[in-house]
């Protein structure tokens, strides 16, 4: 069985619940052969907020005690903020991370779940703002492997219908995209949507299907779980859009490396 979930946090995330080994032996009991671990690399204030030592060497000490029953991994979810460019790339480049997670949570210095950040602007006004953002992250940042959850703003808009009408937004979404292949990254699929009641995953289907018209291949799949009991939730969902858009394979990474998974074998086991 090779069930997989590439986006966890654990209580090395300000807004984990659960232990690591706690996650990790969920993750057994439920049958799952890869882990990767991508506690938040965020910035807040004056520092950043996971001690890096002791988060490495948690995560080597379980790859030992569980070698025999699972394979963890060491990956980083990097909330990216252009001016800690520099900072960032030093960390990422001193520990062996084998997956690094790249997100937009903050844009000039402003939470997007902060109503601030939508203030004076029309919903296409701060949706262009955020994936216009993220364009010029991938054209400057190259020191990570797959884009997370690329219309995560669709969770904290204020509107009637908050929902991504691709459309809208084709050209930046186009343009985002197309670098992210030219340069050689992934994206993810990230399966919290529809446990935040949004109807869909992150990203939407028509943002997968373009990832995939355009020539996108390195897909990876992630429950963005903060609690054991969501690993993996929502999977068999993700793998039925998957191969509805005619995808065959999801990765993992290992050594910042892809490693290509039928979908026919890592979905096997998925619950709902």
């Amino acid at each position: 069985m090779n069930m997989l979930d590439n986006h966890v946090h654990t209580t090395f995330s300000r807004d984990g619940k659960d232990s690591m080994e706690k996650v990790i032996k969920k993750a057994m009991d439920m049958g799952v052969a890869h882990l990767t671990f991508t506690d938040h690399m965020e910035y807040n204030t004056d520092k950043f907020s996971i001690d890096f030592e002791k988060y490495c060497k948690t995560i080597e000490e379980f790859q030992w005690k569980y070698k025999n029953y699972i394979n963890l991994y060491k990956g980083i979810e990097v909330g990216y903020q252009n001016h800690l460019e520099d900072e960032i790339n030093n960390i990422i480049n001193k520990y062996a991370f084998d997956f690094v997670l790249c997100s937009t949570h903050i844009v000039d210095k402003i939470n997007v779940p902060d109503p601030k950040f939508f203030e004076g602007y029309s919903k296409e006004e701060a949706y262009r703002k955020y994936f216009t953002s993220i364009l010029e992250t991938v054209r400057e940042f190259k020191n990570f492997d797959t884009y997370g959850h690329l219309d995560y703003i669709v969770r904290y808009g204020n509107y009637e219908n908050n929902k991504v009408i691709y459309n809208d937004y084709k050209d930046v979404l186009d343009t985002l995209l197309k670098t992210i292949i030219e340069s050689g990254k992934g994206i993810e699929i990230n399966t919290s949507g529809i446990r935040y009641n949004l109807e869909a995953m992150h990203p939407n289907q028509n943002i997968l299907q373009r990832y995939k018209e355009l020539g996108g291949e390195i897909i990876t799949v992630g429950s963005d779980s903060h609690q054991a009991k969501d690993l993996c939730k929502d999977f068999y969902k993700a793998y039925d859009m998957l191969e509805f858009l005619d995808y065959r394979y999801v990765c993992m990474f290992k050594e910042r490396t892809p490693v290509y998974i039928s979908i026919e074998k890592t979905r096997e086991g998925t619950v709902a």
